[in-house]
């Protein structure tokens, strides 16, 4: 896969927060050839000195300008650990407060790309112009995304640089579709998306420009790296099964909780963010499912509970009603920790590579790659 010119493994790490993908992991990814990332989120957690000036009662901008600090430092030391090798990217939720500070400092830090998920990302070539090295690849889930942004980005005179296609029927986290009910529609099927926008790009004249696309979303075996690449794809993001391996930047309980899930324990709720998410039925989850319904019915506008408003929509500071009704960034935060009662824990909804095994960076990505393991998981027969 070539990004800004630059061969790359056709294998992509996702970009998943609070934390989980911090600058060791990235830079493992990097290191061997493939494309690393960075998730912007409060980074400032992988920091005892920046926490420690950000408890308490502290002005927003205090936490804010952590917060860039806290995504410096992660970028400076995964381009560090790759060694010059592949690429480090970041990936910015096009819905939290700070997406265009995030985004800028991104390409002031050195990252090598930016990944805009959570939203469309219509304005970001205005964020970067003056970083034309920067590679922008969006998120997004069907062909009429795809469309309309690479038609918005063509009056810049400004193409994305590669296009991450993610099925919401398998992927974890923010999910995008409207609701929950939505997540098995046809359009958002592999075949169709990827099939679909390489007929757009003929159409739109832009077949010489070979945009890659990376398909995202449940992906595990090496024979579907190989289907998905008859369809079009130029390469494959995973994200559950690289916050599991040892080079992951979470706390072990964390990974446990992913790798042991079974099919049952997966579910699909709505986010604070206004966005259907999927994650691990863990004791608080499964606390506040039970009690959803109620505390949607009394929401009402409060101040943010932790002070410093990280997503600009919050369905618990802004009182919307058919929002999640709790605080992401506090028990995202509990997951990252470890805190396997309290935390929410984000998983795609299909097996892991490995099943309940946690393995390397490097034992993953030779698997992907060359189906080299005896320890993956096999398909079931027929």
């Amino acid at each position: 896969m070539s990004l800004k010119g630059k061969l790359l493994l056709p294998i992509v790490q996702g970009g998943m927060g609070v934390g989980i993908s911090a600058s060791r992991l990235a830079g493992a990814v990097a290191a061997l050839g493939g494309l690393g990332t960075i998730s912007s989120v409060d980074l400032r957690r992988h920091h005892e000195d920046l926490m420690d000036n950000t408890q308490g009662d502290v002005p927003k901008d205090v936490v804010d300008a952590a917060n860039l600090q806290a995504l410096d430092r992660e970028i400076r030391s995964a381009r560090e650990r790759s060694g010059g090798r592949g690429a480090v990217a970041v990936n910015v939720m096009k819905a939290v407060s700070q997406y265009p500070a995030y985004v800028r400092q991104s390409c002031e830090s050195g990252a090598d790309a930016v990944v805009v998920g959570a939203g469309l990302p219509l304005d970001l070539p205005e964020l970067v112009q003056d970083h034309p090295k920067v590679a922008l690849i969006p998120i997004l889930s069907d062909v009429r995304g795809v469309t309309l942004l690479i038609k918005k980005w063509l009056r810049r005179k400004r193409l994305p640089d590669a296009v991450v296609i993610e099925n919401p029927r398998y992927a974890a986290g923010h999910l995008g579709a409207p609701d929950d009910q939505s997540l098995s529609k046809p359009e958002y099927a592999f075949q169709r998306v990827l099939e679909g926008c390489r007929a757009l790009f003929r159409e739109l004249g832009l077949e010489a420009e070979r945009i890659p696309l990376i398909a995202a979303g449940g992906v595990h075996r090496p024979e579907q790296v190989r289907e998905l690449m008859g369809w079009g794809a130029d390469g494959v993001q995973l994200g559950t099964a690289f916050a599991v391996t040892s080079e992951g930047d979470a706390h072990v309980n964390f990974k446990r909780v992913l790798l042991d899930a079974e099919p049952k324990d997966i579910v699909t709720f709505m986010s604070v963010a206004g966005l259907p998410a999927r994650a691990v039925r863990t004791p608080w989850l499964d606390a506040y499912l039970h009690k959803e319904s109620k505390l949607q019915s009394v929401a009402r506008e409060r101040p943010c509970t932790e002070g410093f408003d990280c997503l600009a929509h919050c369905g618990l500071r802004d009182g919307v009603q058919r929002h999640g009704q709790f605080c992401i960034d506090r028990q995202l935060a509990y997951a990252l920790q470890g805190d396997v009662q309290r935390g929410l824990f984000f998983r795609s909804s299909e097996v892991l590579p490995f099943g309940k095994a946690m393995k390397s960076v490097r034992e993953l990505m030779d698997y992907m790659l060359n189906g080299r393991s005896s320890d993956a998981v096999q398909p079931a027969a027929g």
